[in-house]
């Protein structure tokens, strides 16, 4: 009896799953029909919507009539195209937050169909892999991909200003996977509400009264390392962000920077990822 209630019970939540990736739509932009051919067999037998592109314009006409949740870019001949679809997405207002998968050519195909060096210097994807690849191999990074969008990342919003605080809360409630708990005044209520809400992120300014940022990041790195501290601040010299690197923060950004710049940070930072690249590859003693 038992057995048979399990059993149900997996058989119940299977459904559930395939129901929920019915509703998972891939779009891949790929000029090998074979490839593209493989990847759309294998993840349909899970149960998601693929979508395929064999040129840009081909995908643009795509995305206007149905809205992907993922975006596999792949190779496309001549070189330069899909870097060019990159741009493309990146300046899309409606497109520039999907998830992007990069898939770069094989090495020896690179300077034909796949991204130049000066071109991937200037990409930053979601994920990147290059050919040859089994379409299989990639199911754990695109169902990750996926499930990032769909949890919704819990910040916390720390600035002793009201003003700068009530513009990136209203930032922020314009994006689907993102949601402010809380607000904070001073590094000691930063403190205090992250060990009380558990945020993924709490987003605390330098210069505060009562207890610093920078002694507020300490603190909640080491008391609640399950919320990563994004530094927003308008001191951006290096000696800065080295300070707060050595507290613990995992990010790092100037308040004259572009909101498109937060709203990329907290989900870096959310996900446990430095943010931006030069901030990762600070160097701190």
């Amino acid at each position: 009896m038992g057995n048979n209630r399990s059993s149900r019970s997996a058989k119940s939540t299977v459904k559930e799953e395939s129901k929920k990736r019915k509703k998972e739509k891939i779009l891949i932009i790929d000029d090998e029909p074979d490839f593209t051919e493989a990847f759309r067999r294998t993840f349909e037998a899970r149960s998601y919507q693929v979508m395929t592109a064999s040129t840009r314009a081909l995908a643009q006409e795509v995305m206007r009539a149905k809205e992907p949740n993922l975006i596999v870019l792949g190779t496309l001949a001549p070189a330069g195209q899909a870097f060019s679809m990159y741009q493309w997405l990146g300046q899309h207002p409606q497109y520039k937050d999907i998830p992007l998968l990069v898939i770069d050519a094989r090495y020896e195909e690179r300077p034909i169909k796949g991204l130049r060096r000066f071109e991937g210097l200037q990409m930053d994807p979601d994920a990147y892999v290059s050919k040859p690849i089994e379409p299989a191999s990639l199911m754990p990074q695109i169902r990750s991909l996926l499930e990032a969008v769909t949890k919704r990342i819990r910040v916390l919003v720390a600035d002793d200003h009201t003003m700068v605080r009530t513009g990136i809360c209203s930032v922020l409630g314009l994006q689907k996977d993102m949601e402010v708990v809380g607000e904070a005044v001073n590094g000691q209520d930063a403190l205090d509400k992250v060990l009380r809400l558990l945020p993924n992120v709490a987003l605390v300014d330098i210069v505060m009264p009562v207890m610093s940022g920078i002694e507020a990041t300490k603190l909640i790195s080491r008391e609640c390392p399950e919320t990563k501290v994004l530094i927003l601040t308008q001191y951006d010299e290096e000696e800065n962000m080295i300070v707060a690197k050595q507290s613990g923060a995992h990010g790092f950004i100037p308040k004259k920077a572009a909101s498109s710049d937060l709203i990329r940070g907290i989900r870096y930072v959310g996900q446990g990822r430095y943010y931006p690249t030069s901030f990762a590859e600070l160097v701190v003693g």
